[in-house]
């Protein structure tokens, strides 16, 4: 079977990105999303890795992460699985929240799979009707499905407060990632800097953010390149900028966890702003 996978938006459902895809040999590393992961299962098995277990969604069911929660991904069975998916930033499921269920503080969900043949379909017509430049159905749609999944599965979003030494560590490591990007510091001289251990460092880090600190820096490129070629950078100039060695490099990570080359990317999402 051909793998295939479109990521675009709409520019009448602004703050989501919409994606159709099938994979058979796909595996996602381990990475997180800057908004809500609601994706409908059409066809075979997805597996992903979340919250300590593997998680199984199948034909009729979603596959449910929050922002900034890390999971993998791959076939569960040979054929492997046929999906769409939207993905609403946290503005927007907040302000569906707050306008249709009675859910207090940052909206989430409990559980990450859920079984509703319904809101699947729901899901696969919010990108029927953006595909169709149906703004009214797309938008319409899309607050019905969000609705549905927090009246079934929603609940507040987790908090992470800084509570202990090792999370305090962590934060600043991860705020000194963040700020050196593109010429990071050894695990050593980071731990050094921060007046701990590398191996305490590693152990605080990944109990902080679900990922060893270099795990997370590929993370964290990779979101960066995704917002600069939605600025129109050419991909050549986001490796650079985000700290990859060249753009071969960008490319194998970037395909790893949003599922398409950069280039593709970037055309798919530029072509959607021109006249149709």
């Amino acid at each position: 079977m051909t793998e295939r996978a479109r990521h675009w938006q709409y520019d009448e459902l602004p703050g989501v990105d919409l994606l159709r895809a099938r994979y058979v040999r796909k595996t996602f590393v381990r990475h997180t999303h800057e908004n809500f992961v609601i994706a409908a299962i059409a066809d075979g098995v997805e597996v992903f890795h979340h919250g300590g277990g593997d998680q199984y969604a199948g034909a009729g069911a979603l596959a449910l992460v929050n922002p900034d929660t890390p999971h993998t991904g791959r076939a569960g069975v040979p054929e492997g699985w046929r999906y769409g998916a939207v993905y609403p930033s946290v503005d927007v499921v907040a302000e569906i929240a707050a306008e249709t269920t009675a859910l207090r503080g940052t909206p989430g969900f409990v559980s990450p799979v859920v079984d509703d043949p319904y809101a699947v379909a729901l899901v696969h017509q919010v990108l029927r009707a953006a595909d169709e430049g149906n703004a009214l159905a797309a938008d319409t749609l899309l607050r019905v499905a969000v609705t549905r999944l927090l009246r079934l599965n929603g609940g507040p979003m987790p908090r992470r407060e800084v509570r202990t030494a090792g999370t305090r560590i962590a934060a600043r490591a991860r705020g000194v990632l963040e700020e050196r990007m593109a010429l990071p510091p050894t695990l050593e001289q980071l731990a050094a800097d921060l007046g701990t251990s590398p191996f305490a460092l590693l152990r605080a880090f990944r109990d902080a953010y679900g990922m060893p600190p270099h795990a997370w820096l590929t993370d964290a490129r990779v979101r960066r390149a995704r917002r600069l070629l939605d600025l129109g950078t050419p991909p050549s100039e986001v490796a650079v900028a985000v700290g990859f060695t060249d753009q071969p490099h960008l490319n194998r990570h970037f395909s790893r966890m949003v599922g398409v080359p950069p280039g593709a990317y970037q055309r798919e999402r530029k072509n959607v702003q021109d006249p149709r």
